[in-house]
C-alpha cells in the first residue's frame, strides 16, 4: 500500500511552517486566554453582587462593553485587507487583551493602589499617581507581551507597520472590552452619583468617543515590534514603541486632573494620533504595492502572473473584483483559491524585501519562494480543473491573465536581491 499523498496546506506555506502541523502553542494560548476572560467576568459579577445590587449591573454592563467590539474588529480587518494576517493569530491577540492582560492588569493595579500608592500618598493623590504612572506601565507591558511573542515566535508575520498596528489593535480592543465592564458597573453602583445618568455618561465617553483608545496606545508597541521584526539589528525598536505607548497612556490619564479642558485636549490629541496612524497605514500600503510592481514582473516567465495580473494585485478594488469573478466562475472554492493566489503573490513581493534587508538567509528565501510559487500554481490549477476554459477576466480586458492561459512555470526563479546590510541574505532573524 502506497503512502497517502500529502495534503497541500496554503496557510502553512504563507506562515512558513510545516504543512499539517497543528499550531499547538497558539491553540493552548487561546484556551488559557479564554479561561482568563471567564475569570475576569466572574470577578466582575462577584463585585456587582457584593455591592448589594444582585447581578443586574454586570448583565447591563456586559452588552454595553460588547456593543462597539464588532465595529472595531471590522475596522481592523478592513485595514488588514492587502496582506491579511492569520485569523487564528488575530483571535489570540483579542483574547490575550481581553483575558490575560486584563486579568493581571486588574490584579496588579488594585494591589499597587491599595498597598503602595494610597498608603503612601493618601486616597486622592494615590489614585492619581496610580492612574498616571502605575496603570500605563502595567497595562502597556501586559498588552505588549503579545507583540513580544509575535517577534519571538511569529516574526515572519510582521512585514510592516500595518501588521503591527492590526495585531496591537486586536489586543487593545479585547482589553478595552473587559476593562469597560468594570467602568460601567462602577458607574451603576457608585454610592454617590451612581445610576443610569452616570452610566450613560460613561458609555458615551468610553464606548462612543474613545473606543480606539487602547488600540491606539498599543499600536505604538505594534509599530516598534514590526520594525524590529522586519529590519536587521533593530531590537531597540520594540522597547521604544513600548515606551511611546506608556507615555501616551500616562498623558491621557494625567490630563484628567485639568477637568473639562484636559478632557477636550485629550480627545483632540487622540484624534491627531488616529490621523497619524492613518497616514502610516496609507504609506505602508503604497510601499507594498511598490514591491508588487517592482518584483513580480520577474516572475512573468513562469506563467503564474502577467502584467495585467500585477496591476490587479496592486489595487484593492481589482482584487475584490477578481475574487467576485472567481466565485462566479467556480464557486466558493475558486474564490478561496483566488484569495490564496493574491496573498501568496503579495508575500512573494515582501519576501524579496526581507532578503534585501538581510533578515532572512538565501536558503530561507529559496524555500519560501518555492512554497509561495507552488501556492500560486495550486490556486491557478483550481480554475483549470473546474473550468478548463474560464470566462475572460474583468481586470485584463483583451490582454492575457495567468488564469486564462496555459501554465508555463519553467522559467528560472529570480534570485534574492543583495542585502542592504552588506552581506547578502544574512540569517539574522528567525524564519
Amino acid at each position: 500500500m502506497g503512502m497517502p499523498a500529502p495534503v497541500f496546506d496554503p496557510r502553512a506555506v504563507v506562515e512558513g511552517r510545516p504543512p499539517g502541523r497543528a499550531r499547538v502553542g497558539v491553540i493552548a494560548g487561546i484556551i488559557l486566554a479564554a479561561f482568563c476572560v471567564i475569570v475576569v467576568f466572574g470577578i466582575e459579577l462577584a463585585e456587582a453582587k457584593a455591592s448589594g445590587h444582585s447581578a443586574a449591573p454586570f448583565f447591563i454592563a456586559l452588552p454595553l462593553a460588547l456593543a462597539p467590539v464588532p465595529l472595531l474588529i471590522a475596522v481592523a480587518l478592513f485595514v488588514d485587507r492587502l496582506e491579511p494576517e492569520p485569523r487564528i493569530n488575530l483571535a489570540f491577540g483579542f483574547l490575550w487583551g481581553a483575558g490575560i492582560a486584563a486579568l493581571f492588569a486588574a490584579l496588579i493595579n488594585t494591589a499597587g493602589l491599595e498597598y503602595i500608592t494610597q498608603p503612601a500618598l493618601g486616597a486622592s493623590a494615590g489614585e492619581y499617581v496610580s492612574a498616571t504612572v502605575g496603570a500605563p506601565i502595567v497595562e502597556e507591558t501586559l498588552k505588549g507581551l503579545f507583540l513580544v511573542w509575535l517577534v519571538r515566535w511569529r516574526r515572519q508575520e510582521l512585514d510592516g507597520p500595518t501588521d503591527g498596528i492590526v495585531y496591537a489593535a486586536m489586543v487593545g480592543i479585547g482589553f478595552a472590552m473587559t476593562e469597560n465592564i468594570g467602568y460601567y458597573i462602577n458607574a451603576e453602583i457608585n454610592p454617590i452619583h451612581g445610576g443610569a445618568q452616570l452610566l450613560g455618561y460613561t458609555f458615551v465617553l468610553r464606548g462612543v468617543l474613545s473606543p480606539f483608545l487602547h488600540p491606539t496606545f498599543t499600536s505604538m508597541t505594534g509599530i516598534g515590534a514590526a520594525y524590529a521584526a522586519s529590519h536587521r539589528n533593530s531590537n531597540w525598536a520594540l522597547p521604544l514603541g513600548w515606551l511611546a505607548a506608556m507615555c501616551l497612556h500616562a498623558m491621557w490619564n494625567g490630563l484628567s486632573i485639568f477637568g473639562l479642558i484636559g478632557t477636550l485636549f485629550a480627545y483632540v490629541f487622540l484624534l491627531c494620533l488616529l490621523i497619524v496612524l492613518y497616514v502610516v497605514i496609507r504609506r505602508d500600503r503604497t510601499r507594498i504595492v511598490g514591491l508588487i510592481r517592482n518584483y513580480l514582473p520577474g516572475y512573468e516567465g513562469t506563467g503564474l502572473v502577467t502584467g495585467r495580473d500585477i496591476e490587479m494585485l496592486s489595487s484593492l478594488r481589482d482584487r475584490r473584483q477578481a475574487r467576485k469573478w472567481a466565485r462566479a466562475s467556480g464557486g466558493l472554492p475558486a474564490a478561496s483559491a483566488m484569495g490564496n493566489y493574491q496573498l501568496a503573490a503579495t508575500e512573494l513581493a515582501l519576501l524579496h524585501q526581507k532578503a534585501h534587508r538581510g533578515v532572512i538567509s538565501r536558503r530561507q528565501f529559496a524555500q519560501s519562494q518555492q512554497g509561495l510559487l507552488s501556492l500560486m500554481q495550486s490556486a491557478r490549477g483550481q480554475f483549470q480543473r473546474r473550468q478548463p476554459s474560464p470566462p475572460p477576466t474583468p481586470w485584463t480586458g483583451s490582454q492575457t491573465s495567468a488564469f486564462t492561459q496555459p501554465m508555463a512555470y519553467q522559467a528560472p526563479m529570480p534570485r534574492p536581491p543583495e542585502s542592504s546590510g552588506g552581506r547578502p541574505g544574512g540569517g539574522h532573524a528567525r524564519a
